[in-house]
């Protein structure tokens, strides 16, 4: 399912229009990514929990040469299923 779909499908279970269901969905990223890079967790009880997590520099290769690079460190955000999102999949 992408963006658009679920827009639809939201628009359709909450008898709302699409223009509105958009701004819904818009809003609710926002507000996650938000969160997110302030350095706290959302957490949807049953749904799950978004948090972010430190990545530690480290060293790779690149696939192509097989040369050494350095990787830098990172924020990543991470996603966790709530026990019920997790029963129903």
């Amino acid at each position: 399912m992408n963006k658009a779909e679920l827009i639809d499908k939201i628009a359709g279970d909450a008898g709302i229009s699409k223009k509105q269901a958009t701004a819904a969905l818009d809003s609710f990223t926002d507000s996650v990514a938000k969160t997110l890079k302030k350095g706290a967790k959302v957490t949807l009880v049953g749904f799950g929990t978004f948090s972010v997590s430190k990545r530690a520099a480290r060293t790779g290769r690149n696939p192509q040469t097989g040369a050494t690079i350095k990787i830098k460190a990172k924020k990543v955000a991470k996603f966790k299923a709530g026990a019920t999102l997790s029963s129903k999949v």
